[in-house]
């Protein structure tokens, strides 16, 4: 059973995922390791997402809307 994706996974997931779940979890390894030490929120958010695409299926991972959003409230 997939766990719940939240919003800001979501979008972190469609930022970086051009491909297959492993190819992201790929890229956001990679990704990861270009952060500073003051972007600790942004690395636990990637480990977190990690963690949950790790834990699901690829049939899962298939139905997940991965359709960034950039639109901007203020």
């Amino acid at each position: 059973m997939m766990q719940t994706i939240t919003y800001e996974e979501q979008q972190l997931m469609s930022i970086y995922g051009h491909g297959t779940r492993l190819e992201l979890i790929e890229t956001l390894n990679d990704m990861r390791t270009y952060l500073d030490q003051d972007e600790q929120e942004l690395k636990d958010l990637t480990d977190i997402a990690i963690a949950k695409l790790n834990a699901m299926t690829d049939a899962e991972f298939a139905t997940l809307d991965l359709i960034p959003d950039f639109t901007i409230s203020m």
